[in-house]
């Protein structure tokens, strides 16, 4: 079974609730789905995380790891890692987080692993986000918007990702804010980088990732995505 990477054209796209939603959708279908968001920034979480976005993301997945593996940085501002590490003088190793990946591997059969902001979000100087994927070996599922200026984002992150050698398994349009008609998108994105269009999620209101995931089983063929 394949493990991926979840990025972003851009921060705030939907990561997090596609992340959850997939793996979600793979607990229905009795997968052993590990998570892990090796950076993470904000005001800190009131639950039993740190950070909102891996509690949400270990309730989806119903695991018992540690913390540590699953978040092994945490930085309690809204900034890049590189750029919070320094506001706090705190120093990244980023062999601790391949390590701690490695370590949840081990553990399940399947893992996804959710970036921070955009591919080209600095962790350290000269080492990126899209730096983090090339090293832990995993293919990228980018998720997108429909709204305007996303055809310019979209195409900078596949053309990143093709420089560095990674392979983009393919896109998700999350469809919450009106732009373009997401049939054109679509076809525009496949004919313009020859990337396939895994799903289009329609905006869900009221949301919630329960909701947000059954939208989503629907709309992906999750048996091609994960080779079971």
């Amino acid at each position: 079974m394949k493990s991926y990477f979840i990025t972003g054209t851009d921060t705030g796209i939907g990561k997090t609730c596609v992340a959850a939603g997939l793996v979600m959708a793979l607990k229905q279908n009795n997968i052993n789905v590990g998570v892990m968001k090796p950076y993470a920034t904000g005001s800190k979480s009131n639950g039993k995380f740190r950070s909102d976005d891996v509690q949400i993301l270990v309730d989806a997945a119903q695991v018992d790891d540690p913390e540590e593996l699953l978040n092994p940085y945490f930085f309690s501002i809204s900034a890049s890692p590189f750029s919070a590490a320094k506001r706090l003088g705190v120093t990244i190793d980023n062999k601790i987080v391949l390590e701690r990946f490695k370590k949840l591997q081990c553990l399940h059969d399947v893992m996804l692993v959710e970036g921070i902001g955009g591919i080209l979000t600095p962790i350290l100087a000269n080492y990126y986000v899209i730096d983090l994927i090339r090293d832990m070996s995993l293919d990228a599922i980018i998720v997108t918007s429909s709204k305007i200026g996303t055809v310019n984002h979209t195409l900078m992150t596949c053309k990143m990702c093709e420089k560095y050698n990674i392979t983009v398994h393919g896109l998700i349009i999350n469809d919450y804010e009106s732009g373009y008609n997401t049939s054109d998108l679509k076809r525009d994105f496949e004919d313009l980088v020859g990337v396939s269009v895994l799903g289009i999620i329609p905006r869900v209101d009221p949301f919630s990732i329960k909701t947000f995931s059954q939208i989503l089983s629907k709309n992906i063929d999750l048996k091609s995505l994960i080779n079971f």
